[in-house]
């Protein structure tokens, strides 16, 4: 059987039975006509055993290939990560809608992303590691893509956006997960106590429960034009991907800090557990006791960690710019002095954090605040980006345009509450 594994081992049998002619005569001891025979024979032998390994591995890496099994650098030392950066999602859509273009990295990624998730794309996957650098399209009121007439893509004036902080903060990312995922959790632990000699024990149980995560799908459909996909510059794909990138990630992002809406992850502020600093009707003051409650709400229940952080939106940051520590303060010691850090500890701010939030009768409009342990935030991915393009879509058909539909399949989940609390109550007028 000439499989890889079978030709190597002849070879390596071949190779010991030269070695033993060529040792015994570089160690003084003629040999024979037979045994020189047998030299050449080998040698002849081992030249085409050689040839066929070679023609077998290259065989095997095409099927490889086709059935998107790891790429891991066989040859030209490329490997995964290094190949995925190098993906064209504008490449990607074009060899959907049927245009002539160079797609095989593309789809070679997408089957190994389909082989790690065990699941196929409706389009094409692509992986995240083309959004890692910040790179958006926003068609002009003129059209739908960028096709001017003396384009300059590298000064394209985005639109402004909230920022992007959930993994920025250090969230713990499951990738390439299958079916729903449960992890143990320890609820109560066993008790101990002191007793008297001779006297038993009280017994005691754990009770352990579950943290299960299950599939969830954000998404949108984005109109291109085929000029745009038949572009090959760099700064059309640039601005390709971060359109992507942005917008699936701030819909992630937001479902994870608020969620709990239709179809949505539930998110931290509408997890039910977490440590709360409530506000009453009218709202919280943003005191300095007010603020260092929220710590003493993680620390009272162990729940420090590594990964602590503030998150809020720039509505809290001006306003506790503005806020002394202490009442009797009359030296400009605001309660935010630092753009990164908040009572010693990173403070990080996003208007994806909601600032909308009405206090019963009051009216009060108020924002919120979190304090927590980052890495505690699960964020589990079945599909981190699935593209479909759909050239016939009626009204794009008629423009000569295609509609390219973006998804993300993923879930939100906390390991503990309690390594969280918030305060959706500041008052910011």
């Amino acid at each position: 059987m000439n499989t890889i594994p079978s030709l190597k081992e002849q070879c390596a049998m071949k190779i010991a039975e030269l070695r033993a002619i060529a040792t015994k005569e570089a160690n003084g001891t003629a040999i024979d006509d037979n045994e020189r025979t047998r030299f050449n024979e080998l040698e002849t032998e081992l030249r085409t055993l050689d040839e066929r390994l070679r023609h077998a591995e290259v065989v095997a890496e095409y099927e490889r290939r086709m059935d998107g099994q790891p790429i891991t650098g066989s040859g030209d030392n490329r490997h995964f990560e290094t190949e995925c950066r190098s993906y064209s999602l504008v490449r990607a859509m074009a060899a959907q809608a049927g245009l002539d273009v160079d797609a095989g990295r593309e789809r070679e990624i997408s089957r190994e992303l389909a082989r790690r998730s065990g699941r196929s794309p409706e389009g094409i996957f692509a992986p995240t590691q083309v959004f890692l650098e910040q790179r958006v399209m926003t068609p002009s009121a003129g059209g739908v893509g960028i096709t001017p007439v003396d384009p300059r893509p590298e000064a394209y004036i985005d639109i402004l956006r909230a920022a992007i902080v959930i993994r920025r903060l250090g969230a713990t990312v499951l990738s390439n997960l299958t079916g729903n995922v449960e992890i143990g959790r320890l609820a109560t632990s066993a008790t101990t106590g002191w007793v008297a000699d001779n006297s038993a024990l009280s017994a005691s149980d754990q009770v352990h429960e579950k943290v299960t995560l299950a599939p969830k799908h954000a998404g949108g459909i984005v109109e291109f034009s085929r000029s745009m996909l038949l572009q090959s510059s760099p700064d059309i794909e640039t601005l390709v991907r971060r359109d992507f990138a942005q917008v699936l990630a701030a819909a992630i992002d937001r479902a994870a800090i608020l969620g709990g809406g239709s179809n949505e992850p539930v998110g931290v502020l509408t997890t039910s557990g977490i440590g709360d600093v409530p506000g009453g009707t009218n709202g919280l003051a943003p005191t300095y006791a007010n603020i260092s409650a929220l710590i003493a709400a993680v620390a009272n229940s162990n729940a420090l960690g590594a990964n602590m952080a503030f998150l809020t939106n720039t509505k809290v940051s001006g306003k506790l710019r503005t806020v002394l520590k202490s009442a009797t303060d009359t030296s400009s010691n605001f309660i935010l002095t630092s753009r990164d850090h908040l009572l010693d500890y990173p403070y990080v701010e996003s208007n994806l954090v909601p600032s909308n939030i009405v206090k019963g009768t009051s009216g009060a409009v108020c924002s919120a605040l979190i304090f927590a342990n980052s890495s505690e935030l699960l964020l589990g991915y079945w599909s981190e980006l699935d593209i479909l393009v759909n050239p016939y879509e009626s009204t794009a058909f008629s423009k000569g345009n295609i509609q390219v539909r973006a998804m993300s399949t993923c879930d939100v989940q906390l390991r503990h509450p309690l390594s969280f609390a918030a305060t959706k109550d500041i008052l910011t007028t």
